[in-house]
């Protein structure tokens, strides 16, 4: 036991360790100490409690232990005692806890031992840092993901810058056909009841006839209608569908086509290269475009390898999390999505129900999990290999990044100081790992078109369908905007159902 600072009594302190980076704390309260405890109680309720024809402050003890109960009394010491050696507990064997310490059993089995002037002992558990330890920290062999680049894609996102700064032109002698932009107004109604679908009728909506872009058979359904022509198209929604109410049953859509449109296409010259970028040329345009996307694909393959290298790391770690670390993890990720969903512009407060809290709270429990085993992983690695951040290479990302800010006034620095500091160790650390493991390319599963990264959508403004199809809803107006890093002045239209 360590010595603690002059008390009246020193306190008796015993620890054990429990599963789950737990620790228990056994804590004997000398007897002086529990009832200097029960008079400072009756000294605080005595000034509190108004009695008639007693001055505040002046009740006698035996009317006071009459009118309040003794009971009460030594529940107001006991409380006050046990947050008190609590502190002092902790502060004499230098424990840092995480969590808030707990009593091992119920306070009203304390409050029944606990007799003033009388020795008392009490137990405290509470979540402590864990220590993690790595079974091994080098000679892994591990697979990563490759990412090759695709030469067509440059052809591909320039095609579909050409596509955003087309021009629709009326269509008038031929029925719509796909990749057309069809004006249309629309009622939707369930097959099995008749009712009508909530958000499921408009008087005039832009839809681009692509699959994909509407719920199954919606956009099939329109493909040869002639411009005022009415018909009644079958569609069944997703199974998956997010509206439940919806979700898996049949529907009946009565479509008109109001106007029918087709894209013209600029020519592919450097008069395009110019609208749709900072590049004189189209030449220029290209080369850009393929320094670009092999960039990307470098950093997504090194991604890859990180990845790789951390999935190995982890299975060397030996470690129990406690659970105050794994809620605290969980409450990061639903914070993170909420901000997220509130950055798009929706109400987070009516979206996060406690039911749908709940419901994350459950399904992110595993996610939370192995982003603490990474992290501690790492830390075990930093800890095992002495590898740490140099003074310098720090101030110098700080000075950089101090230089990009607009606005560092609104930086906490300390706070800015430690995320540089834990970003430069983990990039050091993945190196240490690259340079001591051995890392090969998996080999490739069958023919797949490759994935588009954030970095090719930066090319050209996002203009295909989103993931999830959707129900017909009331179209929106067209805005504008910049074609992402290809910069071309984009028309986007927002009426995607």
């Amino acid at each position: 036991m360590s010595p603690a600072a002059s008390t009246e009594a020193n306190l008796r302190v015993s620890t054990s360790p429990r599963p789950g980076s737990r620790l228990a704390v056994e804590v004997a309260v000398p007897a002086g100490r529990s009832q200097k405890s029960y008079e400072a109680a009756l000294e605080k309720l005595s000034r509190s409690v108004k009695l008639p024809g007693f001055r505040k402050g002046r009740v006698p003890r035996p009317v006071l232990l009459q009118q309040i109960g003794p009971l009460r009394i030594r529940a107001t010491a006991l409380e006050d005692l046990v947050d008190a050696v609590v502190r002092e507990a902790m502060q004499q064997e230098a424990i840092e806890a995480i969590g808030r310490p707990e009593l091992s059993e119920a306070f009203e089995q304390v409050l029944e031992r606990f007799t003033p002037g009388e020795e008392l002992t009490i137990t405290l558990e509470m979540d402590v840092e864990p220590t993690p330890t790595l079974r091994s920290t080098k000679g892994f062999k591990a697979e990563a993901e490759p990412v090759p680049f695709d030469p067509a894609r440059v052809d591909e996102l320039i095609e579909q810058s050409r596509r955003q700064l087309a021009t629709l032109v009326p269509v008038e002698d031929r029925p719509a056909a796909e990749g057309d932009v069809a004006q249309i107004a629309f009622r939707g109604t369930f097959v099995d009841t008749g009712e009508a679908i909530e958000g499921g009728s408009s008087e005039g909506m832009e839809v681009e006839l692509e699959e994909g872009r509407m719920i199954p058979g919606f956009v099939a359904g329109i493909l040869g209608m002639a411009v005022g022509d009415s018909r009644d198209v079958s569609c069944r929604f997703p199974d998956s569908y997010p509206q439940e109410t919806a979700a898996g049953r049949e529907a009946l859509f009565a479509i008109t086509l109001l106007e029918l449109k087709t894209r013209e296409l600029p020519a592919l010259d450097d008069a395009f290269a110019q609208q749709a970028s900072d590049k004189p040329t189209l030449a220029e345009l290209r080369a850009d475009l393929e320094t670009r996307l092999r960039e990307d694909a470098e950093r997504r393959h090194r991604a890859n390898r990180h990845e790789a290298l951390l999935t190995v790391l982890v299975e060397e770690l030996e470690v129990e999390l406690p659970e105050t670390l794994i809620q605290q993890e969980v409450r990061n990720l639903i914070e993170q999505t909420a901000g997220q969903i509130s950055q798009q512009g929706m109400d987070v407060k009516k979206l996060f129900t406690p039911d749908l809290v709940r419901s994350l709270m459950d399904t992110s429990r595993p996610e939370a999990e192995q982003r603490l085993r990474r992290s501690l992983a790492l830390k075990a690695l930093a800890a095992a290999e002495t590898i740490e951040v140099p003074a310098a290479d720090l101030e110098a990302r700080l000075a950089e990044i101090r230089r990009g800010l607009s606005d560092s006034a609104t930086i906490d620095p300390e706070r800015l100081r430690l995320a540089v500091a834990e970003d430069l160790l983990k990039e050091k650390l993945l190196e240490w790992l690259e340079a001591n493991s051995t890392i090969t390319d998996k080999a490739p599963a069958a023919e797949e078109a490759p994935e588009a990264s954030d970095d090719d959508r930066d090319v050209a403004t996002e203009t295909a369908a989103e993931t999830q199809p959707k129900a017909p809803k009331p179209a929106a107006k067209a805005k504008k905007g910049a074609a992402g890093a290809a910069g071309a002045k984009a028309r986007e239209d927002d009426a995607q159902p």
